[in-house]
């Protein structure tokens, strides 16, 4: 039932981290690795949803 919103509510977090994470990517090696796996793993809620909804 709410399988959507949550969906939703992962990537926009995921994303949200993964923008702060790219502030001190360039000089910090684990903040551009979890920026990279914040954004993995937003694509993949987005996947979910579009799945949720077909």
């Amino acid at each position: 039932m709410y399988s959507s919103q949550l969906c939703q509510l992962c990537a926009d977090i995921c994303n949200k981290c993964a923008e702060e994470c790219e502030k001190h990517g360039s000089h910090m090696d684990h903040c551009k690795k979890c920026a990279e796996s914040c954004r993995a793993c937003a694509e993949e809620c987005n996947h979910m949803i579009t799945l949720i909804s077909a």
